[in-house]
């Protein structure tokens, strides 16, 4: 019996030390297996996390994208002649009797196509000032010869026309709907390379800039790249909707981009097709923000409100009686917080409508009515 029982204990040992062996085994094999995956597998990993997402996702949207995304160059016409500083001097031009040739400059940027029959969204500044604008659609040898159909300088917006049938086109989706931290896909042509795509997420929304004199409250920020040539050029979601249209970049820094949110896009869109412009409700003053020193000299003992610091003279308001000093305290009855909800509140009136406001003036309070003008160019 003793030889028998050392044999059993031999038995249940080995058998202890082979599970160990096999655990042992099993766990090196957890830790090995998923290096030993191939990248699809890998990727498919990934992505498991994201609904909606695999690894062609965004080649997708690029491939259905792309052909909707054009080139757009232009010839723009510039001051002065050829490089010789003596040719912008009449009297050198009259004595010697020369014929003085203008200098030319090229420009490029991109845009998209919105309708079948060649309608094309764009920045302003991308056509701005330009002699000649050609469009070059993807699948087309020959540029095409393009319309300007309208544009709107404060919003860096354009519309052009090109004679096309059955483009490939964009879907303007709704940028209220983007969440910062969402991926967002930008084509483009920087720098004349076409079909350029750069993909990022959403930095930002609601981002305000002033670029080159012009004062934008609702940009979308995003860190997909963008360079030279990507103005004009769409912001797409994973849908492959446009939620933005790309237009400005910091220049000192990396990763830090700018688009024009579709929301408003989509509010002149259909004006700048059907008039060329957008007519802006003016009121022909220049405000500024209730400050300290302003509430002591008025003797305003409010907090909120816009102060009008100019009256243009012959302007809407002139003509109703407002001065230099007033505060506008309200708009047909919709408070007015600050100087900027002053400009915003009017933005949503008509041109030639009549809008009552309240005004603060020397301790009392006053309601005026002002009939609204179309804003001159020159303001």
């Amino acid at each position: 019996m003793t030889g028998w029982k050392k044999l059993a204990q031999f038995v249940l040992v080995l058998a202890f030390f082979s599970g160990i062996m096999f655990a042992g085994g099993y766990t090196l094999v957890k830790d090995i297996a998923p290096k030993q995956r191939t990248a699809a597998q890998q990727e498919g990993v990934a992505y498991a996390s994201f609904p909606g997402v695999g690894p062609d996702t965004i080649a997708n949207i690029v491939e259905q994208a792309g052909p909707a995304v054009v080139k757009i160059n232009t010839v723009v016409k510039m001051n002065g002649y050829n490089n010789n500083p003596l040719n912008d001097d009449p009297f050198f031009r009259g004595y010697f009797g020369i014929i003085p040739q203008p200098q030319y400059q090229s420009g490029l940027g991109s845009g998209f196509v919105i309708s079948k029959d060649g309608y094309i969204l764009t920045n302003q500044h991308v056509i701005e000032g330009a002699a000649e604008i050609t469009v070059l659609v993807k699948g087309h040898k020959k540029p095409y010869p393009v319309q300007l159909i309208g544009a709107e300088p404060s919003l860096d917006l354009a519309v052009l026309k090109i004679e096309g049938k059955d483009l490939s086109t964009l879907t303007l989706g709704d940028s209220n709907q983007i969440r910062v931290g969402n991926w967002v896909i930008a084509i483009g042509s920087p720098f004349g390379l076409e079909d350029t795509v750069t993909t990022g997420v959403i930095s930002a929304k609601e981002r305000p800039l002033e670029i080159d004199g012009r004062s934008f409250e609702h940009l979308l920020q995003t860190d997909a790249s963008i360079n030279p040539g990507n103005s004009g050029g769409p912001l797409l979601n994973l849908k492959g909707e446009v939620i933005g249209i790309n237009t400005a970049i910091n220049a000192q820094a990396q990763g830090i981009g700018f688009a024009i949110p579709t929301t408003t896009v989509k509010e002149v869109l259909d004006e700048l097709i059907k008039q060329g412009s957008v007519k802006r409700p003016w009121l022909g003053v220049q405000i500024s923000p209730v400050t300290p020193d302003i509430l002591q000299y008025l003797g305003y003992e409010g907090s909120t409100g816009a102060v009008i610091y100019r009256v243009v003279p012959g302007g809407p308001a002139d003509k109703a009686g407002i001065y230099e000093g007033d505060i506008v305290l309200s708009i047909d009855g919709s408070k007015i917080e600050s100087d900027k909800d002053l400009g915003k509140t009017l933005q949503k009136k008509k041109v030639g409508s009549q809008v009552q406001m309240e005004i603060f003036r020397r301790g009392s309070t006053v309601k005026i009515n002002v009939l609204t003008e179309e804003r001159p160019a020159e303001q």
